[in-house]
């Protein structure tokens, strides 16, 4: 059997375990996720793909379980793809020991050069280079954190500051790759270092950690109340006009935006975007001293632009998807790192393929993955859409050859038992 079409099933399979684990009825899993007890039986036999982040988060969520455990991720790869999961046990590691006098050789740097030393983890993830960044990490937490131990003041604040971010990178580079533990831990962590920081955005910045994380366990209105928090919390540097405030300000709308269309709310998802819009117009109108974006969240009115398609493709329109990237201006999408253009290439994939052409939809999953190719293929969407098209594919050869064969009046039965 095809490698796709049996990770497909093996995830329909495992949903059905999972269920039965609980003693639910395939009736009660349907209903906790809005859908018929036909359509459930047809996931669980592995012939609908599940391409929607939201609907697998919510059958998680149901059978009371992590997204992962039903996609079996992180996935299997080469030697080479799997080394990574050596540096995010360092990582975990250091992570673990936050609160113990820090194993570090030497006399750590100044915290100007470790926030020297993050510029080149703003390039690795730019160009979703995921592995690298976890491999970088491990040597800069037990630096970071030494240098907070032996200095005061200022200094001392930056040092968390530097651990702080360096958690979000540790975060960011697990969800791309699928590691839970090191997603839940990193975020704790980056919560912890914020508050000794002495930056007044930076617990901010966590919640929006913790919104990503909320996600998974499909807490769609905790995702909304809990970026409103965070929102309050720098309300009066946003309203200043600083410029670090302004993209913290607007990653925010945009976290809320995906969450409330998740949630199926396209009024309330809409009124995020304008603010995100709004933010993104301001930071744009910015005419000061550049301004080093140290929390490394890459907001612009380019961003607004593709999470405006992402949140289409979330409440089910991908005509409005299509219509907004066709209006969307090429310059802002084309300054995105190539992370968030592998994302935007993975919508559009979906987009096309919801819209019934596949050759469109294939071509966008290539180009996602020439932009950012561990990105893509650790993607359970990306995934689930090259699946979809390969099975379409295969269907409509089949009916082709099936149409053949009897012009040229061979046994259908036997050639297509």
């Amino acid at each position: 059997m095809p490698l796709e079409v049996e990770e497909q099933e093996a995830i329909g399979r495992r949903i059905r375990q999972q269920r039965l684990g609980l003693g639910m009825t395939q009736a009660d899993l349907a209903a906790a996720v809005g859908k018929t007890q036909g359509w459930l039986s047809k996931v669980e036999k592995g012939r609908l793909e599940l391409d929607r982040a939201a609907l697998i988060n919510q059958i998680a969520a149901a059978l009371h379980c992590h997204p992962n455990v039903l996609i079996e991720r992180p996935y299997a790869g080469s030697s080479a793809d799997n080394q990574w999961h050596a540096a995010a046990a360092s990582i975990l590691r250091e992570l673990r020991r936050y609160d113990l006098t820090p194993v570090f050789d030497g006399t750590p740097r100044p915290s100007a050069d470790l926030w020297r030393e993050l510029l080149r983890l703003h390039r690795l993830r730019d160009a979703a280079a995921n592995i690298a960044i976890l491999k970088s990490l491990p040597d800069l937490f037990r630096e970071a954190r030494a240098l907070a131990e032996v200095s005061s003041g200022h200094e001392r604040e930056e040092a968390f500051a530097v651990y702080a971010v360096c958690c979000k990178f540790a975060h960011t580079a697990a969800h791309a790759l699928g590691h839970p533990e090191l997603i839940a831990m990193a975020c704790e962590r980056a919560a912890w270092s914020a508050q000794l920081s002495g930056d007044p955005l930076l617990p901010a910045v966590s919640d929006w950690m913790r919104v990503w994380d909320m996600w998974a366990t499909a807490d769609w209105d905790d995702a909304v109340t809990l970026t409103d928090k965070a929102l309050h919390g720098i309300e009066g540097d946003y309203s200043r006009g600083d410029l670090l405030a302004l993209r913290v300000w607007g990653t925010l709308q945009l976290r809320a935006a995906v969450s409330s269309a998740r949630n199926g709310n396209a009024s309330e998802a809409d009124d995020r975007l304008a603010h995100a819009r709004s933010a993104g117009t301001r930071a744009d109108a910015y005419a000061g001293p550049p301004v080093y974006d140290r929390h490394s969240l890459t907001f612009s009115a380019g961003n607004v632009q593709i999470h405006a398609i992402s949140v289409a493709l979330e409440l089910s329109n991908q005509g409005k998807a299509l219509e907004l990237n066709q209006r969307a201006d090429p310059q802002h999408l084309a300054a995105l790192p190539k992370s968030r253009r592998g994302h935007h290439h993975m919508d559009l994939a979906r987009a096309w393929l919801w819209d019934g052409n596949r050759s469109r939809a294939l071509t966008e999953l290539e180009q996602a993955e020439r932009l950012a190719p561990q990105l893509v293929r650790n993607h359970p969407i990306a995934r689930a859409t090259l699946r979809q098209i390969v099975y379409a594919e295969r269907a409509s050869t089949r009916e082709q050859l099936r149409g053949m064969s009897s012009r040229f009046q061979l046994d259908d039965q036997a050639l297509f038992p």
